[in-house]
Parts: structure tokens; C-alpha cells; sequence
């Protein structure tokens, strides 16, 4: 079966696309499908009807959405994924599985929130921390590096990657990629770059919103490695309330798992995921291509619109905040990291609105 057109998607976004902005802050907060709200309120309509009945649907959905992610990730089992609400909650489960003092090493590229964990637990005394840029990354007495596959503030794709995790590998250290400017927008296969950890969520390229996050750990890992970031729900017999000493723990991935999950995030996922492996990521890196390349012509200042880079194109100006703010009030919505102004289209966004976004830009830069 072909691959929708996407006009014909438009018809499955329809509410949001009665929004009157041009969108192009798709690398930030993805747009939902229609279907979103109706899978919501199915779960809502779940409760109201069963009460604790309504568990058997919500666990349900939960296993869907660790099988949807293992398929758009490449990982080989769907246990291999292990729900979170945050990629941050993720890092510290990794972090807390190893028992003595960790040798960290990362790039200072990295995510706010996964910098900012790294400095909390070297400020605690729990790990040695060394960050350095990612192109002169030195892995070399590490336990766990940390590093992202696509940077957020300028979009750039980490050179060498799979070269990386094996000099990481063959130096004794474990390899933590954070996919989440990956994963829904490029093609990935953590199977076959051999990540020992990775974490992403829905949040942007799959349009499943904030707290549907996941954390992979790969087989041999998975089974054998635990964590302290844990609970009832990572027991081997999770409703059947026993205490065995000491602790006995769920099979494969699930013994990673950890108290009473949120039950809304994953079903508000389920439709996005599905929709981005119909597309399959390859036909969405080459629309997106497309579109990036029309936006270096249009606006030939901006950097990013290659195979080198992920989903969005950066333009660097020192008021770049600044500029964002006034693009918003024009109805172009685009964000800013620093100095970097960034913008993505994806594939609701149509030529005419990139070509009116253009000239906008141009006009409020011109005036700044």
C-alpha cells in the first residue's frame, strides 16, 4: 500500500490546522492528529465506565506504544523499551544502575535538561563529569558516554556515530545516545549502531505530546543490568502483592519499569507513531529535504538545509529571541536556542505558507 499524499493528511489534522499561524516550530511541539482526542477520551471514557477495569485497556495501550517505538527505532524487542515521562528520567535510570562512582563523558551540546542532570549528579559527588565539543569527543577511561544524535540548537547530525559507539565500546565504556531530534524524523536503527542506551519520547516528530517518553536498553543489558529508579510495577508478579526477599524482578525490560505509570500519555501517542511508520521515515527525510532546500533559497542566510543536518534549518542572529517573539506576532511561529533562530517545516506545511513564512523573516530581520 502507497504512502498517503500529503494533502490527503491534511484532512487528519483538521483541527489543528484551523489555527491561523504558519507552524514552523515542528522540531519543538509536534502538531496531533485529530485522532489524538478521540483516543484520549476513549481511555477517560475507559475510567468512567470500568473504574479499575479500565487497567486492562491502559496496559494495553502501553504495550502498543512500546512495540510502535521499537519498530520507528530499530530495537529489537518491544521490551527493549521502557516507558517514561521524560528522556531525562531515563538518563538518571541509567545513571542509578551502576553501583559505584561513574566516569561521564559528554558533549557540551547536549539538551538542558540532560546537561543540567549530569551537573546535579557530579555536583552530588556521584559521577566525574568531563564535557567537551562533540567533534573533539574523547571517550578514553569513560564507564557511559552521553551524546546526543542530532544537536537541538543547531540541528547538526554527529559525524562518525557508529565509529564513536565502537571506540566507546572497545575503550570498556556503555554509549547513551539521546535520539529525540532523531527519532520520527530521520531513519534510525539503534540495533545496528549498537547504542547500549538511547532515549527520545513523542513529543516533537511522532506528535504525541509532553510524557510519553521511552528509554531503550539493548538486549544482554536489559535482562541482566537493574537500576534503583524502580517499583511495583517492575516485580515479577506485579498484582500479586508477594515480598519475596530478595526482590524478584519482571522479565526483559520490564523489570525497568517502576511505580503506577500516568495511563493518558502512551494512548495519546498511539496515533502519531502510527501515522510516522505509515510514512515511513525515509519519504518524511526526503519531503523534509525538500523543503529545507526551498527555505535556502528563499532565505539564503539559514544553515542546515542538508543530509548533515535533522528536520529544521537555523538562522543565527544574537537577537535571535527576540526576533521569534516578533515572527509570533506576525503569525510565523519559529523558537530560538541562544542564538539560534530555528525553523521547521514538515510535511503539513505547504509551499505557499514556507514561501509567505520567507518573506516574513525577511522582513522582520530586516527591520531588527
Amino acid at each position: 500500500m502507497s504512502a498517503p499524499s500529503w494533502d490527503e493528511l491534511r484532512s487528519r489534522f483538521s483541527r489543528v490546522l484551523g489555527r491561523p499561524e504558519i507552524y514552523l516550530a515542528n522540531h519543538s511541539l509536534g502538531r496531533p492528529p485529530d485522532r489524538v482526542a478521540e483516543d484520549v477520551r476513549a481511555a477517560l471514557d475507559a475510567w468512567y465506565r470500568d473504574m479499575d477495569g479500565a487497567w486492562a485497556s491502559w496496559l494495553e495501550a502501553r504495550e502498543k506504544f512500546r512495540a510502535l517505538t521499537a519498530r520507528l527505532v530499530g530495537a529489537q524487542r518491544a521490551d527493549c523499551i521502557v516507558p517514561k515521562t521524560s528522556a531525562g528520567q531515563g538518563l538518571r535510570a541509567v545513571l542509578n544502575s551502576f553501583s559505584e562512582k561513574t566516569k561521564v563523558v559528554t558533549s557540551d551540546g547536549e539538551f538542558d535538561s540532560i546537561d543540567f542532570i549530569l551537573r546535579v549528579y557530579r555536583e552530588r559527588g556521584r559521577i566525574d563529569l568531563k564535557i567537551m565539543p562533540w567533534r573533539e569527543l574523547q571517550v578514553g577511561g569513560a564507564d557511559l558516554v552521553v551524546l546526543s544524535s542530532v544537536l537541538f540548537r543547531t540541528g547538526e547530525r554527529v559525524e562518525r556515530l557508529e565509529r564513536i559507539i565502537h571506540g566507546a565500546h572497545a575503550a570498556g565504556a556503555l554509549v547513551l545516545l539521546d535520539v529525540y531530534h532523531h527519532a520520527g524524523a530521520l531513519p534510525l536503527d539503534l540495533a545496528a549502531l549498537d547504542a547500549d542506551f538511547a532515549i527520545g519520547g513523542s513529543y516533537k516528530y511522532t506528535r504525541g505530546g509532553p510524557g510519553a517518553c521511552w528509554l531503550y536498553v539493548r538486549p544482554g543489558l536489559v535482562e541482566t543490568l537493574r537500576t534503583l529508579d524502580t517499583g511495583w510495577f517492575a516485580k515479577k508478579d506485579v498484582f500479586a502483592y508477594q515480598r519475596p526477599d530478595p526482590p524478584e524482578f519482571g522479565a526483559g525490560g520490564d523489570a525497568w519499569l517502576e511505580s503506577t505509570p500516568p495511563v493518558l500519555a502512551p494512548v495519546a501517542a498511539l496515533a502519531g507513531l502510527e501515522l510516522t511508520l505509515e510514512l515511513g521515515a525515509e519519504h518524511i527525510r526526503a519531503h523534509n529535504l525538500a523543503q529545507k532546500q526551498l527555505l535556502k533559497e528563499l532565505l539564503p542566510e539559514v544553515s542546515g538545509e542538508g543530509e548533515a543536518h535533522g528536520a529544521f534549518v537555523t538562522l543565527q542572529r544574537e537577537n535571535a529571541t527576540k526576533l521569534a517573539d516578533a515572527l509570533r506576532q506576525r503569525n510565523v511561529k519559529v523558537d530560538a536556542r541562544g542564538e539560534y533562530l530555528r525553523i521547521c517545516p514538515d510535511y503539513l506545511n505547504t509551499e505557499d505558507e514556507l514561501r509567505r513564512a520567507a518573506r516574513t523573516i525577511r522582513e522582520v530581520c530586516s527591520r531588527a
